[in-house]
């Protein structure tokens, strides 16, 4: 069976599990400019307190695995309609955040994508990955044509809009690679422009440490920075700003034909008030097989906290 029949074979596979998007990339020595760009952003300190992303295995794949010729990378596109309520008293949920945890659905369809790559012949080897290593995953998706990196770091494809999750299976096929996908944000600077903390200090560079996303999923602090706390406006649990304004969101976002995806009815509208008194009882239960259960009970009351004061 020859590669291209494998690489064929392989993106109907994805299809067939669900997958809303497949490409391939090939591992070659050429991704120094995408190993610079990173430490440049890690010199800077923008990483803030995620001191992972700082892992050498990040700057070279075959850390993670030697022998990795080819890596699959999928999206699959989790957009759902339904809209928050402008009202100050409700809180606003990351629209990732208001179904069934993202990490459980792709592991499970990335596994059986895996095992299936690794049955097609004698010495193949495949691992998996979705979110869960130092792995670009970015760079590969656009690399693979899944996307582009835009202004505000996320991949935006041109049929879902940047509402996808993206996974990848790396594998020592040597499979017919895909054409990198060229980027599409033009003059537009409509997420820059509507940060309300400055976060995107130029295109296609964040500064986690003013990012309400990364201060409300990932700081482990008991009170937030000022320059945060001021400017939530109404978010607990990520930020959807700059996707929300964006263009190709705007015009594109599709609703998911996954029923995991669909938001359990509390994650649309909790109030600030509710919130701010959630017991670690009453947060165990709504956030059952969430992937808000990153952000601990304590952390969910002072985001809603910080909101009531500074609203």
């Amino acid at each position: 069976m020859n590669a291209l029949i494998n690489s064929n074979l392989i993106k109907q596979k994805c299809l067939d599990l669900g997958f809303n998007k497949v490409g391939i990339a090939l591992v070659n020595q050429g991704n120094d400019e995408e190993s610079q760009r990173l430490q440049a952003w890690l010199d800077r300190g923008y990483q803030a307190d995620m001191g992972w992303m700082a892992n050498p295995k990040r700057q070279d794949i075959r850390t993670l695995m030697p022998e990795v010729k080819s890596l699959i990378c999928v999206a699959i596109n989790y957009y759902t309609p339904h809209q928050r309520p402008e009202s100050p008293e409700y809180a606003k949920i990351s629209r990732y955040g208001w179904g069934r945890d993202y990490h459980k659905i792709l592991h499970k369809k990335l596994k059986v994508l895996a095992d299936w790559v690794r049955s097609q012949g004698e010495g193949i080897e495949a691992r998996y990955y979705a979110d869960t290593g130092p792995i670009q995953d970015k760079v590969w998706a656009q690399r693979a044509g899944i996307g582009w990196i835009a202004k505000n770091g996320n991949v935006i494809s041109r049929e879902y809009g940047s509402w996808v999750f993206l996974g990848e299976v790396l594998t020592n096929l040597e499979l017919v690679p895909d054409a990198g996908h060229t980027q599409h944000c033009g003059t537009c600077t409509r997420c820059i422009d509507a940060c309300p903390t400055e976060a995107i200090t130029q295109p296609f560079v964040v500064n986690a440490d003013r990012c309400i996303a990364y201060h409300t999923i990932e700081n482990r602090s008991e009170k937030l920075p000022d320059k945060i706390a001021s400017n939530l406006q109404g978010w607990v649990a990520g930020c959807d700003i700059c996707q929300d304004v964006c263009p190709w969101n705007q015009r594109f976002a599709k609703p998911t034909d996954l029923a995991e995806f669909e938001p359990y009815p509390e994650n649309i509208a909790p109030t600030l008030t509710e919130l701010a008194e959630i017991s670690d009882e009453e947060w165990n239960r709504r956030f059952t097989a969430s992937a808000l259960r990153r952000i601990k009970p304590e952390m969910l009351r002072r985001n809603a906290k910080a909101n009531q004061i500074n609203s």
